[in-house]
């Protein structure tokens, strides 16, 4: 028996329960793994909710790391005693252990840590893609980026600065933006005291960026497609504030001939040789130190409810961990 969250309907936070489960032995292509750290993540709540059906009852949690304890038939790659991390499907990971497909699991490098991989893979594919495949930035390119002084959005801030981007951050407290800009943001707007679109437009000279990367959704959709400039791409890729309402696809005309995608990082690492390739990317900038992962709060999985509630309310910064 192992200790897991479970839910059996969709709600708020307290529809999540600590209980005890089977946990059988790994399958054909399975991966028994013990968790040492779990990542949490916004699209926990999307599962919690609803917003991402999911059959029940349920599990959730979609990031881990920790070490192989035991393997199915026909795994090939992997040892017993192997740290391992991952990010996506399937649900699960709020757990003190698992069955996993051995397909999602990344070996750790000796230089990465536990607690370090629980919170980067997912929040750090996901910029790894947003970065490099979905719109392939380059040095002296001006985006912008919502939420910066998230997980995802620090991670962001300092693999922009890399990569010689100006990102240009959102954030909603005047201490976001200082811990943005310690991260290598080149400018942030704080969307509680400023308009954001104005204020993008004055930064660029009334000439917009060439790429909005929103996790926000419904609050800050059009205002996002205003601060592109024409041939422009936005790129939505979280509804944190609700989901995008319908919209025409005039919208995109009048503003220029905008271009727009909604990513997911399940499709980006659907191939085994993506995935690798993606985590190689990521593994290199945590490793040399370029990027830094910035974990602000620690919970014990058995907390899982405040965690929750504390991530709705926007009280966390940084990248959140769970601990089994």
């Amino acid at each position: 028996m192992v200790k897991a969250i479970r839910i059996n309907r969709v709600g708020g936070p307290e529809v999540m329960e600590l209980v005890e489960v089977d946990l059988p032995p790994p399958g054909p292509g399975e991966v028994r793994m013990r968790h040492e750290a779990i990542g949490l993540n916004y699209i926990d709540v999307y599962h919690r909710t609803g917003l991402y059906p999911q059959p029940m009852p349920g599990a959730l949690g979609v990031e881990g790391a920790g070490v192989v304890e035991e393997l199915g038939e026909g795994v090939t790659g992997l040892q017993v005693g192997d740290r391992v991390a991952y990010g996506g499907r399937p649900l699960g990971a709020y757990s003190e252990a698992r069955n996993i497909p051995a397909s999602q699991l990344l070996v750790l490098p000796k230089q990465i840590e536990f607690d370090t991989a629980a919170a980067m893979m997912l929040q750090g594919l996901t910029v790894q893609y947003l970065f490099h495949r979905t719109v392939p930035l380059k040095a002296g390119d001006t985006i912008l980026f919502h939420a910066a002084a998230g997980g995802v959005g620090l991670i962001a801030c300092q693999w922009a600065r890399v990569m010689g981007v100006n990102l240009i951050g959102t954030v909603g407290s005047a201490e976001k933006a200082a811990l943005a800009i310690e991260n290598g943001a080149s400018h942030v707007i704080n969307y509680n005291t400023e308009n954001f679109t104005e204020r993008v437009k004055e930064l660029t000279g009334g000439k917009g960026v060439s790429a909005v990367y929103d996790s926000i959704g419904k609050d800050t959709f059009i205002g996002s497609l205003d601060c592109l400039q024409p041939l422009g791409t936005m790129v939505s890729f979280g509804n944190a504030s609700g989901p995008v309402p319908p919209f025409s696809l005039t919208e995109l005309a009048s503003r220029g001939s905008l271009f727009i995608t909604r990513p997911s990082l399940m499709a980006y690492t659907a191939k085994r040789e993506d995935l690798e390739a993606m985590a190689r990317s990521l593994f290199g900038v945590v490793s040399s130190g370029e990027v830094k992962i910035d974990i602000r709060q620690r919970y014990a999985l058995a907390d899982v409810q405040q965690a929750h509630r504390d991530l709705e309310a926007r009280k966390t910064t940084g990248s959140t961990i769970l601990l089994p």
